[in-house]
């Protein structure tokens, strides 16, 4: 006997539903309890930077000399690369974490493209950061924010 309402005649459509069964136990339900208090700590602290940004934008200097800034830039760019590539390996491979690993590389391209246009103010290299900004790095965080907006599994 098929578990559909009286009247619908059975197909494909109609069996494959979900019957709603009793609620889920153990780590699920814990996680599911524990979200409202982790939402509150989020929120919490997105609005605790809201005056700090307002005392960093009236205190911090204008340019300041940075050691090690190659380094850091290195370091980003080693970050992206690991990205990019994991995120094309896990999609060759149909994999469902490509969807969490291309919102991280979304997020990197984005920091990217931000700190290279910011910092190239003022410099020779403006024009070049705006360029990859718009014409690679954008369209590529773009990307990855589809991937990772698709529902895997």
């Amino acid at each position: 006997m098929a578990l559909t309402a009286p009247c619908l005649p059975v197909t494909a459509r109609t069996t494959a539903r979900r019957i709603p069964g009793p609620p889920a136990t153990g780590r699920r339900t814990a996680a599911r309890r524990a979200a409202p208090g982790i939402a509150v700590v989020f929120t919490g602290a997105g609005a605790a930077l809201l005056p700090w940004m307002l005392v960093l934008a009236t205190t911090l200097p204008a340019s300041a000399r940075v050691s090690h800034w190659a380094t850091a830039w290195i370091g980003l760019d080693v970050m992206l690369a690991v990205a990019l590539a994991g995120t094309g390996l896990l999609l060759r491979r149909k994999d469902p974490r490509a969807s969490p690993v291309a919102a991280a590389t979304a997020a990197l391209l984005a920091v990217d493209a931000w700190f290279d246009v910011t910092t190239s103010l003022g410099t020779g290299g403006q024009g070049l950061a705006l360029l990859l900004a718009a014409g690679a790095e954008m369209p590529l965080a773009v990307a990855c924010a589809v991937v990772a907006g698709r529902r895997r599994g």
